[in-house]
């Protein structure tokens, strides 16, 4: 139900959050339930040039952050602060947390400008760690805690429902058949799935479907893909075929995609396509499962040493991460039958 502006409310919000890829893209469920409740409101998002695409259909507007060069020092940060007040921004949320946030915050503070920033419960998340979860509930996603950075600005608004599916052209023509997604990697070991096994994976997934395509990176993880796309006539490497909006519109014609956690498995969540999730040094239950997916379909091995960090960042103790190797291809095959079934 759409609200009104109260007169003490922000008429023009800013929003920061300029890394991670996939945590960004979690932003985008929170701002649109905000959006919701709020349609009058002015809301710009700060961030990177290449994450608009996130941000698809839902009216913001975007201040550049280029975190790689004008705005990588502390006085570029200031810089974008003074860009911001030109805009005549009267609030920000800062969703990050981080130094050049804060600095930025401050920046804004100095000018009399309401700041709020985010929980982001690091020490539940060291008890998760310490206890494999076991015994715990689920921790606050990190869409919801997105949320309450805005509901310290005095917003009130329900929590963001799950994506709903809407029409996005297919930029490989029509479909026939399934079509799956296979997403092995990750930028940390601890979340990417051993290459023998996604060679098997893809094999099978083959097998079973009328395309698979494999979404990637560059370098060796490109080189992995177009391996699979000669070894299969009906499977795609997607690398330096489509850009990230393309990716997305593609997932958005997808019966399935098979993930890491990892940000293709956000990138489903986001266009309301079911997804796979294959856990290893992580875990779904400190706040990072893509929103709205189901828990009766994250894959993970219930071993004494997993979680053993939030973000999959830390070397493996016995040197072989085989967490992720305790997730066999057929047990990824037999999921992703089951929500195929379950789709009808």
């Amino acid at each position: 139900m759409p609200r009104k502006n109260r007169g003490d409310l922000p008429r023009h919000l800013l929003v920061f959050r300029t890394s991670a890829m996939g945590d960004v893209a979690m932003l985008a469920h929170a701002v649109r339930a905000l959006k919701e409740a709020y349609p009058s409101l002015r809301v710009t998002i700060a961030t990177q040039a290449l994450f608009q695409p996130f941000f698809a259909g839902l009216d913001v507007e975007f201040l550049t952050a280029d975190v790689k060069g004008a705005h990588h020092s502390l006085r570029g940060i200031w810089r974008l602060a003074a860009e911001a007040r030109r805009l005549g921004v009267d609030a920000v949320a800062d969703v990050h947390g981080t130094l050049r946030s804060k600095t930025f915050g401050l920046s804004m503070r100095l000018r009399g400008i309401r700041v709020a920033g985010i929980r982001k419960g690091r020490g539940e998340k060291r008890a998760f760690i310490r206890c494999g979860g076991r015994g715990m509930e689920p921790l606050r996603h990190t869409v919801l805690r997105y949320c309450d950075v805005f509901r310290q600005l005095g917003f009130e608004f329900e929590d963001p429902r799950p994506a709903q599916p809407v029409p996005r052209p297919n930029p490989f023509g029509p479909k026939a058949g399934r079509w799956i997604g296979f997403a092995p990697f990750s930028a940390q070991r601890g979340k990417t799935y051993p290459e023998a096994q996604a060679r098997e994976a893809v094999g099978l997934l083959a097998a079973r479907c009328e395309r698979v395509f494999i979404h990637s990176g560059g370098g060796a993880e490109a080189e992995f893909a177009r391996e699979m796309e000669r070894a299969h006539a009906n499977v795609t490497a997607l690398y330096g075929k489509v850009r990230l909006a393309g990716e997305m519109d593609l997932i958005s014609h997808l019966d399935c995609v098979v993930s890491m956690d990892s940000l293709v498995m956000h990138l489903a969540s986001l266009v309301a396509t079911p997804v796979v999730s294959v856990w290893g040094a992580t875990h779904p239950g400190l706040g990072f499962l893509g929103y709205g997916s189901s828990m009766d379909h994250v894959l993970q091995a219930d071993m004494e040493c997993r979680p053993c960090s939030v973000f999959g960042n830390r070397p493996c103790r016995y040197g072989d991460y085989r967490c992720m190797a305790a997730v066999p291809p057929v047990q990824i095959v037999a999921a992703v039958e089951k929500v195929l079934a379950g789709r009808g």
